[in-house]
């Protein structure tokens, strides 16, 4: 399985379920694996036989303007539903972190593989 990575992303995402999270955007750290549909972007060099990825962050980005999300859990839910729906692609890794959510923690979060 070949795979692409992107690491670090960070995007403003409103997300919580307490009330005072539900008036204000957070800082999101997303990490993604995305397996590749096929070898194609191997053979021919082609950006349009391979993952976008600065699509797919795009693609988020406008995921985490549409709606709130009430647990992180469920955004990376929705996250990786686009990934293999939308992307074709067989299986994804979503790590999502919350920054500064807890003062005793840098990162909050969760890690999901999903696949076809």
């Amino acid at each position: 399985m070949d795979i692409i990575f992107l690491r670090e992303i960070r995007l403003d995402a409103r997300i919580g379920i307490y009330k005072r999270e539900k008036a204000i955007t957070q800082t999101v750290e997303l990490d993604l694996e995305l397996a590749l549909p096929d070898d194609r972007v191997f053979k021919s060099g082609k950006v349009t036989d391979t993952i976008d990825y600065a699509v797919v962050i795009e693609r988020i980005r406008a995921t985490l303007i549409e709606q709130h999300y009430g647990l992180v859990e469920n955004l990376a839910e929705h996250v990786a539903q686009i990934i293999l729906k939308e992307f074709h692609s067989p299986w994804v890794r979503v790590s999502i972190a919350k920054i500064g959510a807890q003062p005793n923690a840098r990162r909050v979060g969760v890690v999901i593989e999903r696949s076809k």
